[in-house]
């Protein structure tokens, strides 16, 4: 008896499914464009985002160059939206955009738009086409509409992924540090912060420049070491004038003194000043007693 109770109740569900999905492909064939009208916005309140999206889009064309043409647009995006069918979004929003630039709804359809094209972006070790895509599209919006609710949500969205560019040219330079090509190095994090000095690793940046150049020097045929460790120095006092109370200060003083050592400085007329450190104390007396 219960097996034929279960037997009952699924039939009902199925016989009740088949029900609901004729009456859907019923109106998604009908021409009755009032009907399908608020079949959509009733399936879209219901939170039942891909019918609407299904019946919007049926809606588009039937109601091209009509008073609801705007409406059936930015709602078919916006379903596909609420779907996370964020592609299609998208290409729903950007159209939109393009038709109707003065729509009640159109400050509304390049948010998401924007908010589309921010969820397709990638990692930052991967392809940042996407990445520009979105901050293009954030600038318009920011320079359209300043004053906007969603404003700071835009400018957080840019933040995130400039910080990721940021990542990005940092990482790749830090490649060549790895691979201990130091020349290479210095100068690919010498023009991260040509094309952006306010880069988030910037303090990170400068100690590689620093080190990378005193590396180089130290690796270098002797006839070209003054020359390189000198560069080394102009790249130390660059960050210590910068950030003198870095973590990275204690060992970049100690690279200072062993390149002041290497031109063949005397210890009197080493810059003991700012470094006040027992590595540094315990290079001062390696250096005194080199001199013995």
């Amino acid at each position: 008896m219960r097996v034929f109770k279960t037997l009952l109740l699924v039939i009902a569900a199925s016989a009740a499914v088949q029900a609901c999905s004729s009456k859907y492909d019923t109106l998604l064939m009908s021409n009755d464009v009032d009907t399908k009208y608020n079949a959509a916005f009733e399936y879209f309140n219901k939170g039942k985002f891909r019918k609407a999206a299904g019946l919007f889009e049926s809606l588009s064309v039937m109601t091209t160059g009509t008073e609801r043409d705007d409406s059936v647009q930015y709602y078919w995006g916006l379903s596909n939206y609420k779907n996370k069918d964020y592609y299609t979004a998208e290409a729903n929003f950007s159209k939109f955009v393009t038709n109707f630039p003065r729509s009640v709804f159109t400050e509304e359809a390049r948010f998401y738009r924007v908010d589309c094209l921010f969820r397709s972006t990638l990692r930052y070790e991967l392809d940042q086409i996407p990445t520009y895509t979105a901050l293009s599209a954030m600038e318009e919006f920011l320079r359209d509409y300043p004053n906007s609710d969603w404003a700071s949500d835009c400018r957080a969205k840019a933040k995130t992924l400039n910080d990721r560019l940021d990542k990005k040219a940092f990482e790749n330079a830090k490649l060549y540090y790895r691979m201990e090509d130091f020349k290479a190095s210095r100068v690919a994090f010498k023009n991260i912060l040509k094309t952006d000095a306010e880069n988030i690793y910037r303090e990170d940046i400068l100690y590689y420049i620093a080190m990378s150049s005193y590396k180089y020097a130290k690796n270098s045929v002797p006839e070209k070491q003054k020359e390189r460790y000198l560069d080394f120095m102009d790249d130390y006092l660059n960050f210590i004038g910068e950030i003198p109370d870095s973590p990275y200060c204690k060992e970049l003083n100690v690279m200072y003194l062993r390149a002041q050592r290497a031109i063949g400085k005397s210890v009197g007329e080493m810059d003991t000043d700012k470094l006040k450190d027992k590595d540094f104390e315990k290079e001062r007396k390696a250096a005194a007693a080199s001199k013995k």
